[in-house]
């Protein structure tokens, strides 16, 4: 009988690079700064490594296509290494094959780091999605962008709601002043100047209602983190450590595009990982139990609608709670993006995921500095890689052992 993930494995050290332009610093600088940071927060030696996890995304203008570059960098001591690829998944991904590895038993402590160097290739958008998107990229949607999809979310949201354009657009725009007032407090972040409303709804249209504040960027930066056993972790002297609750990953299947039950509002993937998080974790109101979110914030539309996919709001009941302040650092609700999210904090693809449980970590280890939330119990992460017809959603909870 399947039991789920809860409390069987530890993070006992995770690191994090500064996200932004680092012109001064290729993929593998960058995978050192950030192993550098998590090793010494581990307190262990390299050797005590036994296998390890690399996830990146676009290989043509990164790391390359193997898993290589994580153990020569490193020089990690002739141990397995794996690459892993899923979208915007992806440095989830890693933590799941290091999370999974070690609860099987297969392992006692393994890596799982995050990688991905964007900003040098002359333009600043993604690359173009390649052969692993096959037709579908070139034949069934040539002209599709990624704000034009995520546009078309939010004017799907809006009517099936009937909410007034103004007022989506005065909610989007809160989502990312949040946002900004968030990563001013991080010195990490890639982003860190406050916007005010009138701002963000005054700035160019990128696609309506969508405006230049509403999309996030794309940066350079590395993030990592290191997992072993309870039992390890008791034996290292951690005390109060934390440990995954939950690791859930559902893809779409199709049925977005092809049938015409799906009225383009939100995310399936989503609501059905959720769903299975929650389940595992032991969760039964994720409004009063969860104390804190990093989302997949890409554009300012997917952070509202994903607050109803995780269950946090009715549905049709974001607009009002984010204008209610219910999702503010400091509204008395569910902080969400307390390190500036994708938004302000950056999203170096391949280590997105990990970057939003290095913040979770911190928090519930109380070292977040300005930005430090009061006595968190649960922090939950959502990764959304692809478009709102076809993508991956990785969620995954942690919180103290025992609690």
């Amino acid at each position: 009988m399947a039991t789920g993930i809860r409390d069987k494995v530890a993070i006992i050290g995770m690191g994090c690079t500064r996200f932004g332009e680092r012109w001064d610093m290729g993929a593998e600088e960058l995978m050192v700064e950030a192993f550098t940071e998590c090793m010494e927060d581990a307190g262990i030696e390299r050797n005590d490594i036994q296998a390890a996890w690399l996830g990146t995304c676009i290989e043509e203008v990164n790391v390359g296509k193997s898993a290589l570059p994580l153990s020569t960098t490193l020089r990690l001591p002739f141990i397995p290494v794996t690459r892993t690829e899923n979208f915007c998944a992806s440095g989830t991904e890693a933590f799941r094959g290091a999370v999974y590895a070690v609860a099987s038993g297969a392992y006692d402590v393994a890596l799982a780091l995050g990688v991905e160097k964007l900003k040098d290739t002359g333009y600043g958008g993604l690359p173009n999605p390649g052969s692993g998107w096959g037709s579908l990229a070139w034949l069934w949607w040539p002209n599709v962008t990624a704000p034009g999809a995520f546009a078309q979310l939010a004017t799907a949201y809006a009517a099936k709601y009937h909410i007034p354009d103004e007022v989506l657009k005065r909610a989007i725009a809160h989502v990312s002043v949040k946002s900004h007032a968030n990563g001013v407090l991080n010195p990490k972040a890639h982003l860190r100047k406050k916007v005010t409303e009138e701002q963000v709804m005054g700035a160019p249209i990128i696609a309506h209602p969508l405006g230049l504040f509403d999309c996030c960027g794309v940066s350079d930066g590395s993030a990592c983190a290191i997992v072993t056993t309870v039992e390890k972790a008791k034996a290292l002297g951690k005390k109060d450590f934390i440990t995954v609750k939950a690791l859930q990953i559902a893809l779409s299947n199709g049925e977005e595009m092809g049938y015409n039950n799906w009225d383009g509002d939100h995310f399936i993937s989503t609501d059905r990982c959720s769903t299975r998080a929650y389940e595992e974790a032991g969760i039964k109101n994720p409004r009063e139990e969860i104390s804190m979110m990093e989302v997949h914030d890409c554009f300012s539309i997917t952070e509202l609608v994903t607050y109803e996919d995780l269950h946090i709001s009715g549905r049709g009941q974001a607009v009002k709670d984010v204008m209610d302040g219910f999702y503010d650092r400091d509204g008395g609700g569910v902080p969400c993006q307390v390190d500036g999210g994708l938004k302000c904090f950056g999203h170096p693809i391949g280590a997105s995921g990990l970057r939003m449980l290095y913040e979770m970590y911190l928090q519930l280890h109380g070292r977040a500095g300005e930005r430090q939330i009061a006595n968190p119990r649960y922090g939950l992460t959502h990764n959304l890689g692809g478009v709102p017809f076809m993508n991956v959603c990785s969620i995954a909870i942690i919180g103290k052992y025992g609690d």
